[in-house]
């Protein structure tokens, strides 16, 4: 499918000072930053934690349950912002000296999402006055009434919109909540958790009911680790909590659990980096809750012995490399129905909407992220829930608010959708296999009020082409070290042309390339996955190759070396000269 390559606007009359490099400087500009005191990433300049709505009030409820001797139990969410949020408040409660937490994470394929009526029955079994939600709860309307009639509380703290009504919980901690006026919308959940457990140990602290040395800000690496994997925006606020997660793992001050995931995916701690978090550890927490149960991506965030982290994370890490699996295999099998769907008509719908009934559910949103790439519009993969529901994930495009074609679609349809939530970017979604062809349709159709067709290609923006001098280790350590790199706030990418010099595959799936500049320097590159598509361009020596790249370092037998990691690449056709 159809890819471009657009630079960004550098920006007119931002003076950043500091000494800036002048490629840094450009870049930053790019990205929004209009003043030096942007990059600065301290914990001080952390937006105040009483600006977020419910606080206090939460600290109040959970010092009542302090004082009482409360069991407190913590719900998640099966994802790595739900790992890392509820690890993060069992902890911290516990360090306070709460004398009874414990959690649970609902089993996506049993419970579903979120806190259900049947989720706080199974909670109920234990007997606790308070359930605390994380990443979780802000549409769990019916959950929180079950709650209720049962006589125990509840503590919503959660970052997902909110539906046309909120549920009728004790308190309510969400930075998206209607009427919250709290600046960073961009929190993850387990930001919001960060902040609600920062606010509660200082209020401790303050009372003289825990020792001063607690403090939240020792488990900013799970804080770190769930915003980078969650894919929330890495505005300000959420830069500074990421940098600074990443500066406690750099000196070895992070969870066991943590530096035990990061040693399976062979990532040393001290040159760790956001993108390590999103592409290595991330992944690898997810895999439990897309194929086993969260509970164990939990527990080894949890324990404080090394080696029993290490034994979970090389669990981990095999329902990862079986995860990797399955998913390549259903990637195949959605592109061809692509290309059949191309076949019948080469304009596919803007809204494309696939389901295999032999797909698993906890992969489809992978797929329609892979898809979702591949034909630049918004994507729902499905997958077989039961007999007669099932279930998806939605992966959108920038332009496109994907919970609003959602909402819209259920306002349109009623009865049409069953449940759904999420973001701009993503969501999920139950429907009746019955009435799948209809909402095909209708999800077409929404879509096509945000998009056109001119809209739907593929764009890789570039900071613009480098210089041979600046293809350098120095200038790869500086941009490495200049994050966090993230969401709404990329990782530096570059454009330019290159002669390629030699060719390898890699695994049947990566194209290693030997590539030289203009000025004849030569350099690696490598294009990861370049296999897995069908329609990928077949490159040869001598080609003359157009690339977009991020400048990385290759570190082989202690050995650095300047690296080109390749998102698009254009074979170009030679200009005929003389008299051919």
């Amino acid at each position: 499918m159809l890819r471009v390559i657009r630079r960004r606007c550098a920006g007119e009359n931002v003076d950043l000072q500091g000494g800036l490099h002048p490629l840094l400087r450009r870049i930053y500009i790019s990205r929004g930053v209009s003043a030096s005191a942007e990059l600065q990433l301290g914990l001080d300049q952390l937006i105040p934690i009483r600006q977020l709505r419910g606080v206090s009030e939460a600290v109040e409820l959970l010092c009542e349950h302090f004082a009482r001797g409360s069991r407190i139990i913590v719900i998640g969410d099966f994802d790595a912002d739900g790992a890392t949020s509820t690890a993060l408040v069992v902890r911290q409660l516990r360090r306070l000296g709460f004398p009874d937490v414990d959690f649970i994470v609902p089993n996506r394929f049993q419970y579903g999402y979120g806190l259900t009526p049947e989720i706080v029955r199974l909670a109920a079994q234990r007997e606790p006055k308070l359930i605390v939600t994380v990443d979780n709860g802000i549409s769990s309307l019916a959950g929180v009434n079950e709650a209720t009639a049962l006589g125990i509380q509840t503590l919503i703290t959660d970052h997902h919109l909110a539906g046309p009504n909120l549920p009728d919980a004790a308190v309510i901690v969400n930075p998206n909540a209607p009427g919250d006026e709290f600046p960073s919308k961009a929190l993850a959940g387990v930001g919001v958790a960060f902040y609600v457990m920062a606010a509660l140990t200082r209020e401790m602290q303050a009372r003289s009911l825990c020792a001063e040395n607690v403090s939240a800000a020792d488990l900013l690496d799970l804080v770190a680790l769930g915003t980078v994997a969650d894919l929330v925006p890495l505005d300000r606020n959420n830069r500074i909590l990421v940098h600074q997660g990443l500066r406690r793992i750099r000196a070895g001050r992070c969870t066991p659990g943590v530096r035990a995931l990061l040693e399976s995916s062979n990532r040393g701690i001290a040159g760790v980096i956001a993108s390590d978090l999103g592409y290595q550890i991330g992944p690898r927490l997810n895999a439990a809750g897309r194929l086993d149960d969260m509970t164990v991506g939990i527990q080894c965030l949890l324990t404080d012995d090394l080696a029993s982290a290490r034994m979970i994370a090389a669990r981990l890490a095999q329902l990862n490399q079986d995860r990797r699996e399955l998913e390549l295999q259903m990637q195949q099998e959605a592109m061809a129905t692509i290309d059949a769907m191309r076949a019948e008509d080469p304009a596919l719908p803007l809204g494309v909407c696939l389901y295999d009934p032999t797909w698993h559910q906890g992969i489809v949103g992978l797929v329609a992220s892979r898809v979702k790439e591949r034909v630049h519009r918004p994507v729902i993969a499905l997958a077989k829930a039961d007999e007669q529901t099932l279930k998806g994930s939605a992966r959108s495009v920038p332009g496109v608010h994907i919970r609003d074609v959602l909402d819209a679609i259920a306002t349109r349809h009623p009865g049409l959708i069953d449940k759904f939530g999420g973001h701009a970017m993503a969501a999920g979604l139950s429907l009746r296999l019955a009435g799948l062809e209809q909402f095909q349709r209708a999800f077409d159709f929404e879509v096509q009020r945000w998009l056109s067709k001119d809209d739907a290609i593929g764009v890789v923006y570039s900071d613009g082409e480098l210089s041979p001098r600046e293809i350098t280790i120095d200038v790869a350590r500086l941009l490495r070290e200049s994050g966090p790199w993230g969401q709404a706030f990329p990782e530096p990418m570059f454009d330019g042309a290159f002669r390629v010099r030699g060719v390898r595959v890699l695994n049947e799936r990566h194209l290693k390339l030997e590539v030289c500049d203009e000025e004849g320097s030569p350099c690696e590159a490598i294009a990861f996955r370049h296999f897995d598509h069908d329609d990928a361009p077949v490159v040869q020596t001598n080609d003359r190759v157009e690339l977009a790249y991020r400048l990385d370092l290759n570190e082989f037998n202690g050995t650095q070396r300047v690296q080109l990691v390749v998102e698009y690449l254009r074979v170009m056709k030679e200009q005929v000269t003389g008299d051919e």
